[in-house]
């Protein structure tokens, strides 16, 4: 018997919200870090550096699990961007065990306005030859400390567009943001 895997995911959500602060929300770093525990800096540019930095908090949880949690986290390189509605970029997990040998996996983001304030999101991640990073990014590690993955990653988008609220307050997120 052969066992065959999905290595591309797809995630949609509906956020209300215009498809620019959608953008904003997810390229500028004073943004992304309120919705995701980590701060994301981008060069837009095709062949633009992508780059995750975690939160203090994040590397201390880690050190106390006995998991390194280097400075950068994630990185990758733009490949497309489009603003507000599309951006590509790939993207390797650098913290973990085995998760960096993976290699780099593919994301992409698609932001259709459905109507004047009204957006559709489409997160697509092509994980070919990841089969933990897709373990991670399903939630699939949630109980090992691995978080809950796009659903949550994109919950948390939501709610901070919505409401103005992160979805989680982390400890000393209040003095970053």
């Amino acid at each position: 018997m052969t066992e065959t895997r999905v290595t591309t995911h797809v995630y949609r959500v509906y956020i209300k919200a215009a498809p620019q602060a959608i953008w904003d929300a997810i390229t500028r770093p004073e943004w992304n870090e309120r919705w995701n525990e980590m701060r994301t800096e981008f060069d837009l540019r095709s062949g633009g550096a992508m780059r995750t930095r975690p939160s203090p908090r994040m590397r201390a949880v880690g050190a106390e699990r006995g998991i390194h949690v280097p400075e950068v986290a994630m990185d990758g390189e733009v490949i497309e961007s489009d603003p507000p509605t599309r951006l590509v970029y790939t993207w390797r997990l650098l913290m973990g065990e085995g998760m960096a040998e993976e290699g780099f996996t593919r994301i992409t983001w698609e932001i259709d306005e459905i109507e004047p304030g009204l957006s559709r999101i489409t997160v697509v991640h092509d994980l070919e030859g990841a089969p933990k990073v897709a373990a991670l990014v399903t939630g699939e590690m949630e109980d090992e400390g691995g978080g809950g993955g796009w659903p949550e990653v994109l919950s948390g988008l939501k709610t901070l567009l919505e409401t103005g609220e992160p979805l989680r307050v982390y400890e000393g997120q209040e003095e970053r943001t």
